[in-house]
């Protein structure tokens, strides 16, 4: 494919997640059934939630479209990944890897912002309750779920607008399993200095400004809840930490990936992995493990769906 900035790739070719075939069929196996347990598990969730009129309070509501996101985003990946297991040539067109660069961050993103709306709601819930059914009423939740979509496509469309300027005229192969922003820059027949610093600072400060945020934000509701005497102290505590366990889950392995300079390292794969394709499928169910409303809706849900 030829276009105005010298591209001539027509296609990106996978190195994969490792040449040994036996382990390439291992970790075909242990995805597909991971894959198979854990996503209808995420649907279940949102079914739950949208259909039990107990779960209408605005943590259930972000509960339940970070159980869509993350089942969206898991979409991306590993479907993909699955067949180029069982392929001697695993090839995506140019413009089929920008388009999966494209939701990868538009759906992260999203994802990023949607904990940091959670962690908004919480400290209202905590430390204003008294404000709480004013300030997050049905709109504002609405508004804060349109600006989170929002923000996950402009920074999406800044990753994008960037790659497409860089001209691709030799080396194809990307030493991964999928596309992403730092092995697509290092194919460019360019100096990408300038483009590397602007794709740290859009994806890397901006992930760990937001981690740091949520980690001082959730601190503070620890503390307040810590010096409180009321009944609901230990559900506050609990998802708390819920949440504190899905941050570091959602945002270490982002922070290991895009806030350094784009060189590779041996642990780069699998750190990928788990952010693609494990972790995004577990965050809704540690939410739905250590919350009691939900697994008491979701045993009532599976128990009319059985007699």
């Amino acid at each position: 494919m030829e276009n105005e900035n010298s591209t001539v790739v027509a296609e990106f070719i996978f190195v994969g997640l490792t040449q040994s075939r036996n382990i390439q069929l291992l970790v075909f196996v242990l995805i597909l059934i991971f894959y198979l347990i854990i996503l209808p598990g995420n649907f279940l969730i949102i079914l739950t939630i949208r259909s039990d009129p107990g779960l209408t309070a605005p943590l259930y509501f972000f509960l339940g479209n970070l159980a869509f996101l993350d089942a969206s985003y898991s979409f991306i990946v590993a479907p993909r990944m699955l067949v180029d297991f069982l392929s001697e040539k695993k090839v995506i067109s140019y413009r089929g890897c920008i388009t999966q660069l494209f939701f990868l961050h538009f759906l992260g993103g999203g994802e990023m912002l949607l904990l940091v709306v959670m962690a908004l709601d919480r400290y209202i819930a905590i430390c204003r309750p008294l404000h709480y059914s004013t300030v997050m009423n049905l709109r504002a939740c609405y508004a804060l779920l349109v600006a989170l979509w929002l923000g996950g496509f402009v920074h999406s469309i800044i990753q994008v607008a960037l790659i497409l300027h860089l001209p691709f005229c030799g080396p194809n192969r990307l030493d991964n399993f999928f596309c992403d922003v730092p092995q697509v820059i290092k194919l460019a027949c360019t100096d990408t200095f300038v483009v590397e610093l602007l794709m740290v600072f859009n994806s890397g400060l901006m992930t760990l400004l937001c981690f740091l945020g949520l980690l001082a934000s959730y601190a503070v509701i620890l503390c307040r809840v810590r010096g409180s005497s009321s009944e609901g102290k230990t559900k506050a505590m609990s998802t708390c930490t819920t949440h504190i366990i899905v941050i570091f889950l959602m945002f270490g392995p982002a922070i290991f990936i895009y806030t350094r300079p784009f060189r590779a390292f041996p642990a780069d794969k699998v750190v990928s992995l788990f952010h693609t394709v494990i972790f995004p499928l577990l965050n809704p169910v540690i939410y739905t493990l250590r919350n009691q409303e939900v697994k008491t809706s979701l045993k009532r849900l599976l128990n009319q769906q059985l007699a």
